[in-house]
C-alpha cells in the first residue's frame, strides 16, 4: 500500500458522508420530485404515474451490467464519471424544461409529447444513478477494512436519509416558494433544478480530489468467455435456490399497498378539494411529507432494526407486516373527510411513514436472508432488482386506477391490497435464529 492509500484510508469522514448523500439525491429527484413537478405542470395522473414509474426500470435491470462495472476501469472512475453525467443532466433538465401556459396547466391534461426531452434526460439520469449505486457500494467495501465498514455503515445510511430530506423536503419547499413568488411553475422548477445541478457539481468536484485510490480498485483483464460464464452461473444459482418462487412473490408483493399509495400520495396532498385532494401548497408538501414524513420513516426504520435484532426476523414479521399495512387507513380517513388542519394531515402522514419504515425492515432483512450463500453480493443485487420492480409495476397503473375510482375508492382498494401482504407473509419460511443479535 502506498502513502496515498494510507492517507485516504485514514480519512473516511472526508468522502463517505458526501458519497452517500450524492447517491441519494438523483434517486429522489428522478423517482419522487419528478412526480410533484409533472403533477404541478399539468400532466394527467395516469400519464404521470405511468412515465415516472418507468423511471424505476434502470434499478430493476442494473444486475445486467453490474459485472462490467466490476471489471472495466476502476470503481472510482465509474463514481466520478457518473456524477459528472448526472450533474450535466440536471443542468440540461433545467434548460430544456417545457413551459406550458397556465391555462393548459390548470386543465390538468398537458400533452405528454411536451415532456419527451425531459423524460429522456430523466432516463439518462436514472441509468447513471443506478450505475453509480453499483460502483459506490463496491467502492465502500474495498476502500475500507472490515472494522471501518462496520463503523461507518450507520453513517452512510444517515447521509442517504439526509439526501432524502434534502431531495423530497428542501428542494420541494424551494420549488413551492418560487412557484408562489414567481407565479410561473415551469420557471420555478427550472431554477430548482439549477440549484440541484450546482450542488451536485460541487460534490462531484470534491470527490474528484477526495476519493481514495485503494490498490484493490483496479480494472481486470477482460475475458469475455469467463465473464459470461460467471454471469450465467450467478443467475442460474439464484433461480435454483430453495423456495425461490415464494421468495420472488414476497419480494414483489409484500409492499403492494405502499407501492400504489406512494405514487398517488403527493398528487393527493397537492390537488384541490374539488379534485378530491387536500389542496396543500407545494412547500407545505415539502415540509409535511418530504421532511416530517421522511424523519418518521427513518425513526421507524431504526426502531425496526432494533426490534428485529432482539426477536429475530421470523418473530418480527407479523408485527412488521401489520405496521406496513394498517397505517394506510390514514389516507382513507383523509380522503373521506378532507381535513384542512395541517397538524391533522401531518400526523396522518407521519404515522403512515413511521409504519412503513418499521415494516420495511422485515423486507430488507428477508432480502439479506435470501441472498446468503455463493454469489451473495450478486444475488442481493438481483433481490434489489425485484424490489424496484415491486414499486414500478403497481405505480404504472396507479394513476389509471385513481382516475377510475377517485381518491377515496383508490385508498380503499389499497387497504384490500393489504390482504396480499398478509398472504405472502404467511408463505415465507425463515430460520428462527436469523437476524437475532448474538448475546455478549
Amino acid at each position: 500500500m502506498n502513502k496515498t492509500d494510507i492517507h485516504h484510508k485514514a480519512k473516511p469522514w472526508s468522502w463517505i458522508p458526501t458519497l452517500y448523500f450524492a447517491e441519494g439525491i438523483p434517486y429522489f429527484i428522478v423517482n419522487n420530485i419528478s412526480v410533484i413537478m409533472f403533477n404541478n405542470m399539468g400532466m394527467s395522473k395516469a400519464d404521470m404515474a405511468l412515465y415516472t414509474s418507468l423511471l424505476y426500470l434502470p434499478w430493476v435491470i442494473k444486475p445486467l451490467w453490474s459485472p462490467f462495472v466490476d471489471i472495466i476501469r476502476t470503481k472510482r472512475w465509474w463514481i466520478v464519471t457518473m456524477q459528472i453525467i448526472m450533474a450535466a443532466s440536471f443542468f440540461l433538465l433545467a434548460l430544456t424544461l417545457p413551459s406550458p401556459s397556465p391555462e393548459v396547466i390548470a386543465e390538468g391534461h398537458t400533452p405528454v409529447p411536451l415532456f419527451v426531452v425531459t423524460l429522456l434526460i430523466f432516463y439518462l439520469t436514472a441509468i447513471a444513478s443506478a450505475t453509480h449505486d453499483i460502483a459506490a457500494d463496491g467502492f465502500y467495501m474495498i476502500a475500507l477494512d472490515s472494522g471501518q465498514q462496520s463503523m461507518f455503515v450507520g453513517i452512510r445510511s444517515t447521509f442517504y436519509r439526509l439526501s432524502s430530506i434534502f431531495g423530497q423536503g428542501v428542494l420541494v419547499v424551494i420549488a413551492g416558494l418560487l412557484e408562489t413568488k414567481m407565479r410561473n411553475i415551469p420557471k420555478a422548477w427550472s431554477i430548482t433544478l439549477i440549484i440541484s445541478a450546482v450542488i451536485f457539481a460541487t460534490i462531484t468536484l470534491w470527490h474528484t480530489f477526495s476519493l481514495p485510490r485503494p490498490r484493490e480498485d483496479s480494472s481486470r483483464e477482460l475475458n469475455a468467455a469467463g465473464i459470461f460464464k460467471e454471469f450465467g452461473r450467478t443467475f442460474l444459482t439464484f433461480f435454483q435456490k430453495k423456495g425461490v418462487i415464494v421468495a420472488m412473490l414476497f419480494m414483489l408483493l409484500y409492499r403492494l399497498p405502499e407501492a400504489f399509495l406512494v405514487k398517488m400520495m403527493n398528487p393527493f396532498l397537492l390537488n384541490s378539494a374539488e379534485q378530491g385532494g387536500l389542496g396543500l401548497s407545494t412547500e407545505a408538501v415539502g415540509l409535511v411529507y418530504g421532511t416530517a414524513g421522511v424523519a418518521a420513516l427513518t425513526v421507524g426504520g431504526i426502531l425496526g432494526g432494533i426490534f428485529a435484532s432482539k426477536r429475530g426476523l421470523k418473530k418480527s414479521m407479523w408485527l412488521m407486516a401489520a405496521s406496513l399495512t394498517l397505517p394506510c387507513l390514514c389516507f382513507v380517513f383523509l380522503s373521506m373527510f378532507q381535513p384542512s388542519n395541517i397538524w391533522v394531515i401531518g400526523s396522518c402522514v407521519v404515522l403512515d411513514q413511521f409504519g412503513y419504515g418499521f415494516g420495511f425492515t422485515a423486507y430488507m432483512l428477508y432480502l439479506i436472508y435470501f441472498s446468503e450463500g455463493e454469489f451473495k453480493t450478486a444475488h442481493y443485487s438481483l433481490c434489489t432488482a425485484f424490489m424496484a420492480l415491486s414499486m414500478m409495476i403497481p405505480g404504472m397503473v396507479a394513476g389509471y386506477l385513481q382516475q377510475w375510482l377517485g381518491y377515496t375508492g383508490f385508498f380503499i382498494m389499497v387497504m384490500f391490497c393489504c390482504l396480499v401482504t398478509v398472504a405472502v407473509t404467511m408463505l415465507v419460511k425463515v430460520d428462527p435464529e436469523f437476524g437475532k443479535r448474538e448475546s455478549a
